[in-house]
């Protein structure tokens, strides 16, 4: 909320910085909320209930861009004074009505270690079956991170696409991978189980990858989408895959191992697709070819 605020009265970019800066911190909220889940679900039902979280980001998806268009309209920071409202209103539901998750006996002692993040991380690659998972997910998202770093450059350079086309790609992205995570998520979990959902998400994820890298037709983009919205099926199946392999209080270090693999693709995924995309679109290219970086995705969830 606070963050909200700073952005919403900031006239300097320092300001805005220290804003964005504190939304970063905010972050561990998606790490709590998952371990969260992770203590009231049982193993066996927990890849479904993580995808509900994806499920919910993917509303928030469709319906973010929405409400901060029609409330830019009225004046340009009022986007930010709605996420604050929202936000606080998030704040007071987690004092007054939300209850503690973790019972007494699977909590465990917080020492000075366990401030240090990295330690973390190699503590957890080290801990017996957590290895394969999180090597996974780590690959995963950072060749997923594509779509966010590139989509609205690719549409552009490849079929010319407005900024409200690419708004409305987007949303229909957002809701089709909601609708996957709440209808699709729980049914393909019980006939599949959560290894043959994990292989059969990270196939899809080479076809939708190397379907983009190749295509300048829009009806193979209209069915590639869906297939790429399937393909979040991925994370929730490995992320229990992951919080299966610990005891019950190692969950909030597993969940934030998770996060920090996912930040780490976030903060490297553009250094090295817009790169490759500029080396394929621009003057001295050795031929044009804007679907490079998605051909290296592919590449990537093969491995």
């Amino acid at each position: 909320a606070l963050d909200y605020v700073i952005m919403a009265l900031a006239d300097d970019f320092w300001l805005l910085l220290l804003g964005r800066t504190l939304a970063g911190l905010a972050g561990a909220t998606y790490i709590t909320a998952t371990a969260y889940v992770s203590d009231i679900t049982p193993r066996e039902g927990r890849a479904a209930r993580f995808g509900l979280i994806g499920a919910a980001f993917g509303i928030g998806f469709v319906l973010g861009p929405a409400l901060g268009g029609v409330a830019a309209a009225w004046h340009i920071s009022a986007p930010f004074w709605l996420a604050a409202g929202l936000a606080a209103v998030n704040l007071a539901f987690g004092i007054f009505a939300l209850p503690e998750s973790l019972r007494p006996e699977n909590r465990r002692p917080f020492g000075a270690r366990d401030l240090n993040p990295f330690g973390t991380i190699f503590r957890a690659f080290r801990l017996p079956g957590l290895a394969i998972p999180l090597i996974c997910l780590g690959l995963f998202e950072f060749a997923n991170m594509v779509y966010v770093t590139l989509w609205s450059f690719w549409g552009r350079e490849v079929f010319g696409w407005s900024t409200l086309v690419i708004g409305l790609s987007l949303s229909a992205y957002g809701l089709l991978a909601a609708l996957s995570q709440v209808f699709v998520m729980p049914r393909a979990i019980v006939v599949l189980g959560e290894r043959r959902l994990m292989l059969a998400g990270l196939a899809l994820a080479l076809v939708a990858f190397a379907g983009f890298s190749a295509t300048t037709a829009l009806w193979a983009v209209v069915i590639l989408l869906p297939l790429s919205a399937l393909t979040d099926l991925v994370p929730p199946t490995l992320t229990a895959m992951a919080a299966n392999s610990v005891d019950e209080d190692r969950q909030g270090m597993v969940q934030g191992v998770i996060a920090a693999l996912a930040s780490l693709a976030a903060v490297l995924a553009p250094l090295v697709f817009m790169p490759v995309f500029g080396g394929f679109v621009g003057e001295g290219a050795p031929f044009p070819w804007p679907g490079a970086p998605f051909a290296l995705a592919a590449l990537i969830v093969a491995v």
